[in-house]
């Protein structure tokens, strides 16, 4: 089997090597899961392909996906692409003004909506001085209707009865090149506009065969696909690997979902962010702790699993006395959290954003591995991962095969090679100030490589935080291991250029609730609960018991309890549920600004 170059020859191998299978990708219609196979998908590829001819959108053209994930979403993908078109995929829970700037930027000349409720988004904004490339709108949903709409059937079924018309269309699609663009995503941005990251074949078809290499992933297996597919990552990963290996997609119904999924569908392999692992790691600790005999099993059954394996992990040998207990504990704790994953995963892999080594360790101990990865979607996104047989707990894994990345010296990892995007849309500047002379593209992470070739990354290079008295602190390790406490949902740390650092700190309401109750207090609501001395007494000793051995600089002074987590709507989380700390840090400007003038409680400053 030849090395695919292109996403079009990686498509049709696929083809040529199951195309008779009867299942390939698989999802929930009308309440019960439906099987569909590699040659309706072929079908479906092929008429898109044809349609998107019919409305004069040819090669080099840009087209929108507007759409959770769903078997569409591959369709209009590999039908884009084998018409030799870059899509713009945009994330579903981007409100419309600022799909309207992607729309406009892109230069887009159609859009294909998943809903009725993201068709109004559009219409909302459809407008020549606001959309002036937007020609057409293809709606997914039967009751997604309006004027000048097209239904996703009507372009199917255009595109069916024109196939006469493109005899060449596999031949035509594997005439795409490495270099050609396949695709313009549009980074979430943390701050300022989002830009267009022009991915080409080649990017993210080296990242596929690179990150096989790792990954470990066979026709036997089947995932399940929530993480929305205009990320980068599950777009990779979730989507083309899974492809090239045969493996079988099932697209979950909402993230909402998930859970049921995973019982339903029972999949081997699961691509997720940290949060996924951080809520099911808070959901285990809070149903351990509803009452004193579950507690004591659990820490019993945790100190065993978790010792069993720092020795696996270290290839040690393990005494068969805690080989017994880690058995017991298998049986008292580990099988009920393997079985709400369905009984038959093999390994989740994490990307995205920093993982806590000590819910990854937890998560070993249950027999169910996380192979962190780290990557950009400027990297298409695989720099490097953990695998089957090298993982190193708190490190990002080993840098894939044809891949290059070397530390600079102020610590920035620097990475080169066919992973590297083409560049930025329509911003030679911003890409020159990212990709220097010799080809190395500028991260803005900090990080090094241990001694035995395993990457750790210590923090986003703006992220760091200078205090007033010049003592660098970085703040992600800080913000991860707060949120390991079961009483915290999320925590920022502010203190740049301040004298000391604080700590904004999103409480587990429920939680705090079990507490209050169990305390013998009663408040007449959660806003009273939350805003309370007994509350933020108790944060803040939980809080501090996460944060034991920092460096006295290093400790948050103050606590300021914020009493609704962030969200992708007030604009302080991006579409990947990273937090966007200035719009934190202005949203919360005279909660901040308090907590600096009270020096109550502080005995030195950093």
């Amino acid at each position: 089997m030849a090395t695919p170059r292109t996403l079009n020859e990686l498509f049709f191998g696929g083809l040529d090597r199951y195309g008779q299978r009867p299942v390939v990708l698989r999802a929930k219609v009308g309440g019960a899961w439906r099987d569909i196979g590699a040659a309706e998908v072929k079908e479906k590829v092929q008429c898109l392909a044809a349609g998107l001819r019919e409305l004069s959108i040819t090669a080099g053209s840009n087209v929108a996906i507007l759409s959770e994930n769903r078997p569409e979403w591959a369709y209009v993908d590999f039908g884009c692409l084998t018409a030799r078109c870059a899509d713009v995929p945009i994330y579903p829970t981007l409100p419309a003004g600022q799909i309207s700037y992607i729309l406009r930027d892109s230069g887009a000349l159609a859009v294909f909506v998943s809903s009725k409720a993201q068709l109004e988004k559009i219409i909302s904004i459809r407008h020549p001085d606001v959309t002036p490339a937007l020609r057409h709108i293809i709606a997914m949903d039967d009751d997604a209707t309006g004027p000048g709409v097209m239904p996703f059937a009507d372009l199917l079924a255009r595109g069916k009865a024109a196939l006469g018309k493109y005899p060449r269309w596999r031949e035509e699609a594997l005439e795409a090149k490495p270099d050609d663009l396949a695709t313009l995503i549009y980074t979430s941005g943390t701050t300022g506009d989002p830009k267009g990251v022009m991915l080409t074949h080649g990017n993210l078809t080296s990242n596929v065969v690179a990150g096989l290499q790792y990954l470990d992933l066979t026709e036997q297996d089947e995932c399940l696909s929530f993480l929305p597919l205009s990320h980068v990552f599950e777009r990779m990963a979730g989507h083309y690997c899974m492809w090239q290996s045969a493996a079988i997609i099932n697209y979950a119904q909402s993230v909402d979902t998930v859970s049921a999924d995973l019982v339903e569908r029972r999949p081997t392999v699961v691509l997720s962010v940290p949060r996924l692992y951080e809520k099911i790691y808070a959901k285990v600790l809070e149903g351990a702790a509803s009452s004193p005999v579950k507690k004591r099993i659990f820490d019993w059954s945790r100190a065993n699993g978790e010792a069993w394996a720092e020795l696996v992990l270290n290839k040690q040998p393990v005494p068969f006395g805690l080989g017994i207990k880690k058995g017991i504990a298998d049986k008292l704790v580990f099988s009920k959290l393997v079985a709400k994953t369905g009984g038959r995963l093999r390994y989740f892999v994490s990307g995205g954003a920093p993982l806590s080594a000590e819910i990854a360790k937890f998560f070993f101990a249950a027999g169910l591995p996380i192979y962190e990865g780290y990557g950009l979607t400027e990297t298409s996104p695989v720099i490097s991962v953990n695998g089957k047989g090298f993982l190193r707990l708190g490190s990002v894994g080993r840098v894939v095969p044809g891949v290059e990345a070397t530390i600079a010296a102020d610590g920035e990892i620097l990475t080169r090679g066919p992973h590297v995007m083409k560049g930025y849309y329509n911003k030679p500047q911003a890409t020159a100030e990212v990709i220097d002379s010799g080809g190395w593209f500028h991260t803005g992470d900090i990080g090094m490589f241990d001694a035995d070739g395993f990457l750790k990354i210590t923090d986003r290079k703006k992220d760091i935080i200078v205090t007033a008295g010049g003592k660098n602190i970085a703040p992600q390790p800080i913000e991860g291991r707060v949120k390991t406490s079961k009483f915290v949902l999320n925590a920022v740390m502010i203190g740049d250029k301040r004298k000391f650092p604080i700590l904004l700190v999103v409480p587990n309401v429920d939680i705090v609730r079990q507490w209050a109750t169990a305390e013998g207090r009663s408040y007449p609501d959660d806003a009273a609960l939350i805003a309370s001395k007994e509350t933020a007494e108790k944060i803040d000793r939980e809080v501090k018991k996460t944060l034991r051995d920092l460096a006295q600089f290093e400790m948050p002074k103050k606590i300021v309890l914020i009493p609704h987590d962030f969200s992708i709507e007030s604009g302080e989380l991006t579409p990947t549920l990273k937090v966007k700390r200035r719009v934190v840090e202005k949203n919360y400007q005279a909660q901040i600004e308090a907590a600096y003038a009270d020096r109550s409680g502080i005995a030195t400053e950093a």
